[in-house]
Order: structure tokens, then sequence, then C-alpha cells
């Protein structure tokens, strides 16, 4: 019996009509960034259907097809999901986040600067993505490096913010001006959206 047997195909959530008016930030670049969000969704279905026939008895570490699949569905949902997250906590004002999340922001980083200095950080530092998620275990917020999308994920944290940083998020607004453009995302954030979610998770300052 295969493991994704009863695998159920999704499709893709539409877009606010806020992102296609965002600061900064291109209705171009935006609805290119959503064929890549869709490309994902798809993928994920194909892959499941494949899993679904897949002979499980030829996984090998080195080289198999259930081994490729696995690996390359981790990086469908990844994209699914961080997309999600990314264009959902989109088309608001930014400024200094309010809530329940500024006031995580302000007791976990000391005052919002310096929780925007450090993502922006993780930002330049990340070949793909970069996240502020809350710890359960450790109960406070962090801000994780990812290279892509299904790499150095941390068990039992829930990311609040997700801040893509892939060239195709930017490059045609912003040629190669990284910085430029996060600077332009802490501009589109809705940190009501992101309070929302802090609260329906059930986490407090």
């Amino acid at each position: 019996m295969a493991l994704a047997y009863n695998h159920e195909e999704i499709t893709p959530r539409e877009l606010k009509p806020a992102l296609y008016e965002l600061d900064g930030i291109s209705r171009e670049t935006v609805e290119a960034h959503y064929k890549l969000y869709q490309g994902y969704v798809n993928k994920r279905n194909e892959i499941l259907g494949k899993l679904a026939d897949v002979d499980l008895a030829s996984a090998n570490q080195v080289y198999s097809d259930f081994r490729s699949l696995k690996v390359d569905l981790s990086f469908a949902i990844g994209g699914i999901k961080n997309h999600e997250i990314y264009f959902e906590h989109l088309g608001g004002h930014g400024g200094d986040p309010s809530g329940i999340f500024g006031d995580l922001v302000k007791r976990d980083f000391g005052t919002v600067a310096d929780w925007k200095a450090d993502l922006k950080a993780t930002g330049m530092g990340g070949r793909g993505w970069a996240w502020t998620a809350y710890d359960w275990d450790e109960g406070r917020l962090f801000n994780y490096i990812g290279d892509a999308q299904n790499t150095f994920p941390v068990w039992n944290a829930t990311p609040l913010v997700a801040l893509d940083v892939y060239e195709h998020a930017y490059f045609i607004d912003f040629g190669t001006d990284r910085a430029g453009y996060i600077d332009a995302f802490f501009n589109n954030l809705d940190y009501d959206v992101v309070s929302d979610w802090a609260q329906k998770y059930g986490i407090r300052p």
C-alpha cells in the first residue's frame, strides 16, 4: 500500500486585490511570482499522484524514484506554504508592528528597529528565504535563514513572517538591489494579519 494513496489535489489560493497595488513592488512582479506559486501547487499534486504508484521496496538513499519524489515533494510543499504566508501578509502599510506581534517583537528583540535589522540581515544572508517564527520550545520569536524552501526547517516553530529573497521576488523592480526590495517588503507588511495568526495559534507575549 502506497503512503500517498488517499491524497487529494489542491488548488492555488487567489491573491487579494491589494497585492496588485503594492508600494515599490510592481503588479508585473506579483503576477510573475504568483505563477511560480501556481507551479508549486501543480507539482505537489503531480508528485503525490506518482507517489501513489511508486514501488516502496525500491527506496534507496543514493538514488531511487521514491527518494527523488519525496525530496521534490518537500520543495514543492515548502514553496506552497511559504508563498501563502508571503502573499497573505502583504498589502498593508508597514510601519511598526502592532497588536500581539508588536508586543512579541519588542519583548524578544528589544526594539522594532532591531527586529527589522536582524530580519533584513537574515534576508541578505539567505539564498532563498528568511522567516520570523515563534519557537514553541523556547517561547520566543527568532529570525531563521533558508537557502531553499525545504532547507533548515526548525521543528516546533511557527512562521509568522516569510520574506522571499529569491531573485524572482524583486529583480524586475530592483535589479540586484536586494536591500531595497527588503525595505519595500517591510513597507507593505500587514501586521494585523500577522497578529491575527499569532492569536489564532495561541501565541501570547
